[in-house]
């Protein structure tokens, strides 16, 4: 089964381009999971120019199903997870400026730094996944950190499959039977829509979870949240 995980970052970003509160952040995570959503995502930045901080540890207590923390692990992000105790942590390299998340982790370069990080959080009971693009290296470096999972970063898969290039699933399908090899959880996220999902779930193994934000609030603002979540749920089955 894969599990549908919603990035609620846009409404961060509608409540904050206004001031007070409106939408209410914890209302539309309840309301996501009572809709059918099986976990919610935040990536809180350093700017918190979408989720703040403060969002984080509030939703500690509306999340009910996997709650999965997104970031770059400075210390103040690692603090932050160390003391919520998500579900899970996804460790994304982003610049701090960055407009979204665009690269994954070189798992061999940085392979001794993610070590330290990820050993820390399984001390605390909290599943880690790394962000990687989908070559059989960076998957191969993924198992050596210890990580729990990968989340598979799809723009490229999603490019390809919006110019009707159904090949461009192929390398992801080959970082998939090589996580699975070595035994690595896979999670995927990055442009995955209403369009390509049932595509790209077809055609990966063992798929456990996506993350889907920007595509899954643009789609609910024609046909809302509660027919969304279940079209979703009806093509990931």
């Amino acid at each position: 089964m894969t599990k549908l995980s919603v990035n609620i970052n846009k409404i961060a970003t509608l409540r904050n381009s206004r001031g007070g509160n409106v939408p209410n952040l914890l209302q539309v995570a309840k309301d996501l999971q009572q809709f059918g959503a099986q976990g919610i995502t935040i990536h809180p930045r350093p700017d918190e120019r979408h989720i703040r901080y403060q969002d984080a540890f509030d939703l500690k207590d509306v999340v009910y199903t996997e709650y999965n923390i997104e970031g770059n692990p400075v210390k103040k992000f690692m603090d932050m997870v160390l003391e919520i105790k998500p579900t899970q942590v996804t460790l994304v390299p982003d610049a701090d400026d960055a407009l979204t998340s665009n690269a994954g982790w070189n798992t061999i370069k940085h392979k001794d730094f993610l070590k330290e990080i990820i050993q820390e959080f399984k001390n605390n009971n909290i599943r880690t996944s790394i962000f990687v693009d989908p070559t059989i290296e960076m998957i191969e470096g993924a198992k050596e950190t210890g990580a729990h999972r990968i989340e598979l970063y799809t723009e490229e898969f999603a490019h390809q499959y919006g110019l009707g290039n159904k090949n461009g699933i192929q390398p992801y399908i080959d970082a998939a039977n090589k996580a699975n090899e070595l035994g690595l959880g896979i999670n995927a996220g990055h442009d995955l829509s209403l369009d390509n999902i049932q595509f790209f779930k077809q055609n990966i193994p063992d798929l456990l979870e996506v993350s889907i934000g920007h595509a899954l609030v643009a789609e609910s603002l024609y046909l809302g949240f509660d027919n969304v979540i279940n079209m979703y749920l009806n093509k990931m089955k």
